[in-house]
């Protein structure tokens, strides 16, 4: 073999080289660097930051509702100009059921209820079954601009995030920046759908082991062999885009989308055009209308035929183009230049084309085509990921109000970890409903509804939950007679309070930890003139001269108390009644006169000392047989038992 022979096989093997070098799995994934901030740098001079937004009640909104959240949506998409691409990324992935399952567990508590709970478990799991709560739904808003060097770009990308986030706002949406680790977990996710690995990646790890980041999150293999579809790994996957024919769309497609139980990735790559530009590019179409018009009016002239009879089509665009151009010159209005794409995957060939097919009815319910990227599928894949890359050349210019059709809100959902309580299903995705409530900015809550429509079986649902899946102390004040039985199963204490019982509570009691600071007194002089004001019965109210009386008694009444903290030493509604007649002042003696049916009266079921144990974890007062004029009393009496026995 000659010199010149052996340096062409040479040249070739080296060729070969660098070809296998440059068609790696890392190479095709279409970033520079990706930083530890969330920054990240996806050519020479583009650079790309992504925040995760939640999701707010759209869909179930009164019309009223709906309408300010498209208004603050639009306004919300007029502040991206010509110099930032954003991309809006809605990412549905399975993950293990394990982590939905370990929220509605149940935890035996070697207890006489093992039993109930074990089937109350089981219920969970069988409503569990009825969702999607296996099916994850993320959304990510991508945003990126030009910029000479890393230095440059941070400043503007953070007060675009500021504005952003601001926005969001405004809408009631959460949202929050995402770091780098956070970001290239999302494209570990995307690229490895079915991988059981969860994602392990530390920037400290990246220093040591040499490696890029690209290494943490490529899948084994890309194969793009035949243009309709794609290998990932042991995934096959492919790229459709939305191609958008109707007149009008409806806010409720893409919601119809993402309720899909698939896998499935929907971005929205939206460019804004500059607002002068926009105008000039349709004067300029409106221009060639009426050019084309008068060409056609001129030849009906030189055929004999009535000049106003010109083709269809060119009514019907000239008069779009000019509603256009009015909306863009005269209304709050922007052009965008929308792409819509669809990544479907699946373990199979057949699996995905029924994916595919399921998307493409969706598409074709709304009279929009879905096509998938013929010989296009790797740009179309990388064009998918949250790096605000779009590579598809495909485009269609629509309006503000025509792109803010895609409103990325359905319905809020509630699944919280913890000791969650059962609340049902979502009404719009039938998803499980389960609340911590102590952990929301108001714990409280109402149940409304017609007569039979389930109130108190709610409500005994919820105490029951409660009962079986946390530790927390249960009072229940039942003005109807209904919930002690449910009491009397779980081993609870029912307190019967009436004229003729022998179950009495002291409204009078008092605990020296009966609040946070070192004046109980204070606290329970404010619940004693709620007492007063409800017996006196005053349209107005009790006088300022008749409380400041009051409050001049409570540190006499309970002075025996303070100085030797005994249960004897206890006061009465009748030592406060005593007291005010020792008083000299009118509206001390007004006071005591309305008392003292409370006292010696045929109502002075509350002028006794407490006589039963409020130690047990669950406590029913059934007032039922109080009458008419004493349950009032009864109700405010039963909310104040609870500071006094804590």
């Amino acid at each position: 073999m000659s010199v010149k022979e052996k340096s062409k096989k040479a040249s070739r093997a080296e060729a070969k080289k660098a070809k296998e070098k440059r068609l790696s799995a890392q190479k095709s994934i279409p970033y520079r660097e990706m930083g530890r901030e969330g920054i990240c740098r996806v050519q020479d001079k583009y650079y790309s930051k992504t925040i995760r937004f939640y999701d707010i009640n759209y869909q179930l909104a009164q019309n009223e509702d709906k309408n300010a959240i498209f208004e603050n949506w639009c306004d919300f998409l007029n502040y991206f100009d010509s110099t930032i691409h954003f991309q809006i990324s809605f990412v549905n992935h399975h993950s293990s059921m394990k982590e939905f399952e370990s929220v509605i567990q149940i935890k035996p508590q070697n207890d006489a209820f093992d039993d109930v709970r074990m089937e109350y478990a089981q219920m969970l799991q069988n409503q569990l079954a009825k969702g999607n709560n296996g099916l994850v739904r993320t959304k990510y808003i991508t945003f990126g601009i030009e910029a000479d060097n890393i230095r440059e770009a941070k400043p503007k990308l953070e007060r675009i995030e500021a504005d952003i986030l601001n926005n969001f706002k405004v809408l009631g949406v959460s949202a929050y920046p995402l770091n780098g680790e956070e970001r290239l977990q999302i494209l570990y996710e995307t690229f490895n759908p079915e991988e059981k690995v969860p994602f392990q990646f530390s920037y400290d790890r990246l220093i040591r082991s040499g490696l890029s980041t690209k290494d943490f999150i490529a899948p084994t293999s890309f194969v793009f062999k035949n243009g309709k579809d794609f290998m990932m790994g042991n995934i096959i996957g492919t790229v459709s885009y939305l191609q958008i024919l109707a007149p009008e769309l409806t806010d409720k497609m893409l919601a119809e989308f993402l309720d899909m139980d698939r896998n499935l990735i929907v971005n929205l790559h939206i460019q804004s055009l500059d607002q002068m530009k926009a105008i000039k590019l349709v004067k300029s179409k409106v221009t060639d209308i009426n050019r084309m018009k008068i060409e056609e009016q001129k030849k009906a002239v030189r055929s004999g035929y009535d000049m106003d009879i010109i083709p269809s089509d060119l009514n019907t665009y000239g008069g779009e183009a000019k509603r256009l151009l009015e909306d863009l010159q005269s209304r709050n209005e922007r052009m965008f230049l929308v792409t819509v794409l669809f990544l479907n995957t699946a373990q199979s060939k057949q699996e995905l084309d029924n994916a595919v097919f399921q998307t493409s009815g969706i598409a074709q319910k709304y009279n929009c085509s879905l096509r998938r990227l013929d010989y296009m599928q790797e740009p179309g894949l990388m064009s998918s990921i949250p790096l605000g890359l779009n590579l598809i050349p495909i485009k269609r210019a629509l309006t503000t109000t025509s792109t803010a059709i895609f409103v990325p809100f359905t319905t809020q959902e509630l699944f919280m970890d913890g000791e969650s309580l059962y609340y049902g299903l979502n009404a719009l995705s039938n998803n499980m409903i389960m609340v911590d409530r102590k952990k929301l900015k108001n714990p409280n809550g109402l149940i409304l509804g017609t007569p039979g429509s389930g109130k108190s079986f709610s409500a005994k649902r919820e105490i029951t939950n409660a009962f079986f899946a946390t530790q927390d102390d249960i009072i229940i004040g039942d003005p109807e007679g209904e919930y002690y039985p449910l009491v009397n199963a779980l081993g609870g204490q029912v307190i019967h309070i009436s004229p003729t019982s022998h179950d009495y509570i002291n409204p009078m009691d008092i605990n020296l930890d009966y609040s946070d600071d070192d004046n109980p007194l204070g606290f329970k002089s404010d619940f004693i003139l709620s007492l007063c004001e409800l017996i006196m019965g005053s349209r107005n109210g009790i006088e300022a001269e008749e409380k400041s009386v009051i409050d001049r008694c409570l540190p006499i009444v309970y002075q025996k108390y303070f100085e030797h903290p005994v249960p004897e030493n206890m006061p009465v509604l009748g030592d406060l009644y005593q007291c005010l007649r020792e008083q000299k002042e009118v509206q001390a003696q007004r006071i005591a006169t309305a008392l003292e049916i409370y006292v010696n009266g045929s109502l002075k079921v509350f002028n006794h000392r407490t006589n039963v144990e409020l130690n047990n974890r669950i406590v029913c007062f059934d007032i039922k047989d109080l009458g008419k004029q004493l349950k009032k009393l009864g109700m405010l009496i039963v909310q104040d038992v609870r500071f006094v026995s804590r």
